[in-house]
């Protein structure tokens, strides 16, 4: 359980977020004021910040901001309906760890919160496994049944994404971000080549594919 400090002056969007956190197990404090908030992460501790651009007494931008003047480095997810690239760039440099869009999934929103606090965890294992796939972080080594596989580095790196959401459906989204870091969809070339050449190198005959397309909504790793 993470202890999340929902920063949203719009009462149906905060429930919105709020319901879905708690639904992934997450305790929230809501807070529409972003002087409030401000003081609140300065005082109290918490895990992760989901924060609107538009506040009323501080705006979005200008609070995080502030949080890392003072070196507080809390992984801080921009929920806003300034959907510009320029406003996305905005947002990131002023040091928001990730941006969504509204109106937005709940199980993106969701997602994206788990992928900022197991950053903030600092990914202790350093082998990721699932089935009979394994992944040393570490040694930079990839096995398939205990055999080696050789990886490019944006393959690697897809890969790694999916070991540590056994079972998930990510969408092109969260995976350009997360992988290429992209905050935008850059075509479905990309995305399809490393897709293609990760199950080729992953694949065996007497199984099925270690990578599910699963239609409109992404793609899910399971090689249990």
């Amino acid at each position: 359980m993470a202890r999340i400090l929902v920063i949203e002056d719009d009462p149906d969007t905060a429930g919105h977020i709020t319901a879905t956190l708690h639904a992934h197990g997450h305790d929230t404090i809501q807070v529409a004021d972003g002087r409030r908030a401000l003081e609140k992460l300065l005082c109290e501790p918490f895990d992760l910040v989901t924060l609107d651009r538009m506040l009323p007494g501080l705006d979005g931008l200008a609070l995080v901001a502030s949080l890392r003047e003072r070196r507080v480095m809390i992984p801080v997810l921009m929920i806003s309906a300034l959907s510009d690239v320029d406003e996305r760039i905005a947002g990131l440099r002023a040091g928001g760890d990730d941006y969504l869009v509204k109106p937005f999934v709940p199980d993106e929103m969701a997602m994206r919160v788990e992928v900022l606090l197991r950053r903030r965890q600092g990914a202790a294992d350093t082998v990721l496994q699932s089935g009979g796939v394994a992944l040393d972080l570490v040694r930079r080594e990839v096995t398939v049944d205990g055999a080696p596989v050789r990886l490019l580095h944006m393959e690697f790196r897809l890969l790694e994404l999916f070991l540590r959401h056994p079972g998930d459906t990510l969408s092109r989204r969260i995976i350009f971000e997360q992988v290429w870091g992209y905050h935008f969809d850059p075509g479905p070339n990309l995305i399809n080549v490393h897709i293609a050449r990760l199950r080729k190198k992953l694949d065996r005959p007497e199984r099925p594919s270690v990578i599910t397309t699963i239609k409109g909504e992404g793609y899910r790793f399971d090689a249990a």
